[in-house]
């Protein structure tokens, strides 16, 4: 690539070492989550959500669990100011939840933003003005001192505001573009409206931290967060928050570090939506959390749910390999992941350990709404013997034995490398009833009736080209004694190799499957029987097995 040399550096480390938060194993608790979908998020659309919708969002955010919902702009347009004006006129806010409102450091629009929160019960006013020396020199052309004019304009106004308006507010202060501003002046500004707020334990002030746009590595910005909790006045009644973008592609890493840096709180949306790569995405950091073993105070137990309306109302699609709610992030195509994973949840079936640990799988796919069949085994022609046979018995109830799963492996492999496509379970279990399951092409049993005699007698009643054949002969158990009948009345060589049954618990209770494995001259034939009777379903896999071996011409 070519012109990387025009591309130096924009961020600013800290005048003095912070590396305090390299110390820190993990986050050990959840920060204040504030959703801005409907502000940061709802901006970022092709097609802003209407009235409708943005109310319908509402409500699914605080089912969710958030506690604190930047709903927009109210003096930006009328839209906003009309739905900041539905939530608190029709009492759609709780009381242990709060609006945030964004305002510029101006008059006409902290007047509107006031008015537009007239009678709230709790509101935060989040006041912001651009930081950086990109926007110094380039958009506003002024001094620091300028620049920090405007910001204390804003915050001395937004406090006389208050003391006139009905309701309960509370405030926020951005540093916008916080990440390119040097931190010894994102400290003067902010210090600078502190002053004029005077927060105290019952009137915390949140001060925001935003990666505006990402211009570093994320342990830059933690040395940068750092550095502010250390030297911010007042520090013990202000709310840190962070507010960081996906420019390149370290959203959650940013955040995660600066919590252990120091902040408190964190402003994001579900699945990351935003301006250009998006803002942090909260469910990715919650779960994280949950990982840990850290309560993330946001339920996100049904992801496909969240998924479906995030979906539905945003017009976005969460992409299939989005951490945790990504169709396909518990998916394993691989043979040896879907053995390792069947090995590991038999493992855990067998131990019930109090942790979670299967090879593959970072969590339980339970845990967020998802199910094992059909969400973590996924059939192609790269599947191996092991998943194929763990979701035709976790989907289907069917256990066959190893050497029968590796054959039933190659043939459905052998059907999705033709078709070029991944089978669903459904049509994996229409190849297992076509190959194996009650075969009686070319001969079956027709009746078999059995007495105790000379060990077991079997008297067998064979169909086979319209024509009834009737053999009796002796065995060690019912099967054998079957076998040897057919292998007399057919002429036919052969011997049984594997036999297994078991319970059918998929479906009717009463009905059991059984498989049966011959060997002849040219290998190993597989069969399979399943019927209310397990001698019945046992003969149906015999029959099945010869039926497949090519010993009946």
């Amino acid at each position: 690539m070519k012109n990387f040399e025009h591309y130096q550096k924009r961020y600013f480390m800290p005048p003095e070492p912070c590396y305090d938060w390299v110390k820190k194993e993990k986050i050990d608790k959840a920060p204040v989550w504030c959703s801005v979908d409907l502000r940061d998020g709802n901006q970022a659309l092709i097609i802003p959500m209407s009235l409708e919708e943005k109310l319908e969002f509402w409500k699914y955010l605080i089912k969710v669990g958030f506690k604190e919902i930047e709903i927009g702009f109210p003096a930006a347009s009328e839209t906003e100011f009309e739905f900041c004006r539905t939530l608190i006129e029709k009492d759609l806010i709780p009381d242990d939840v709060t609006i945030q409102v964004l305002t510029q450091s101006r008059e006409h629009i902290i007047a509107k933003t006031f008015e537009a929160l007239k009678g709230c019960k709790n509101a935060v006013v989040h006041l912001y003005n651009s930081t950086s020396v990109a926007q110094r020199e380039q958009v506003f052309r002024k001094s620091k001192q300028e620049i920090i004019d405007i910001a204390t304009f804003g915050a001395k106004l937004c406090k006389e505001y208050r003391e006139k308006t009905e309701g309960n507010f509370r405030f926020e202060y951005s540093p916008e573009s916080f990440t390119g501003t040097e931190p010894e002046f994102a400290l003067e500004i902010c210090n600078a409206v502190i002053d004029i707020w005077q927060p105290s334990e019952n009137d915390k002030v949140i001060i925001n931290l935003p990666v505006t746009v990402e211009e570093s590595m994320p342990h830059v910005y933690a040395c940068q967060v750092e550095y502010m909790c250390k030297h911010l006045k007042n520090r013990e009644n202000l709310v840190i928050s962070l507010h960081p973008h996906n420019d390149r592609g370290c959203a959650v890493s940013d955040t995660e570090m600066g919590l252990l840096a120091g902040a408190d709180r964190v402003e994001g949306t579900l699945f990351g939506n935003g301006e250009r790569t998006g803002n942090v995405d909260i469910v990715t950091l919650a779960m994280n959390m949950f990982t840990h073993g850290v309560d993330p105070k946001l339920d996100f137990s049904n992801l496909p749910e969240i998924t479906e309306v995030y979906e539905r109302l945003t017009r976005m699609h969460v992409y299939e390999r989005q951490p945790y709610s990504g169709a396909l992030v518990f998916a394993a195509f691989s043979g040896s992941h879907q053995d390792a994973i069947a090995k590991g949840m038999k493992w855990r079936d067998e131990k019930d350990p109090d942790h979670w640990n299967v090879p593959y799988l970072a969590i339980d796919p339970k845990d967020v709404g998802r199910e094992y069949e059909g969400d973590v085994i996924r059939i192609n022609s790269q599947s191996g013997k092991g998943g194929i046979g763990y979701l035709m018995e976790q989907k289907f109830g069917i256990d066959m034995p190893p050497k029968m799963r590796e054959n039933f492996g190659y043939a459905v492999k052998s059907v999705s490398d033709h078709a070029h496509k991944e089978l669903m379970p459904d049509e994996i279990y229409d190849i297992f009833k076509e190959k194996y399951l009650n075969k009686t092409d070319l001969f079956t049993v027709d009746e078999a009736h059995y007495a105790q005699k000379n060990g077991i007698t079997a008297t067998v009643t064979i169909l086979r080209n319209g024509k009834t054949i009737t053999r009796e002969a002796c065995g060690n158990g019912r099967l054998d004694a079957v076998s040897n009948a057919v292998k007399d009345a057919l002429g036919i060589t052969y011997t049984i190799t594997t036999y297994q049954e078991h319970a059918l618990e998929h479906g009717s209770s009463s009905q059991a499957s059984a498989y049966v494995g011959i060997e002849t001259a040219d290998g190993v034939f597989w069969g399979a029987g399943i019927h209310t009777d397990i001698i019945v379903a046992s003969v149906n896999a015999l029959v099945s097995a010869i039926n497949n071996s090519g010993l009946i011409k």
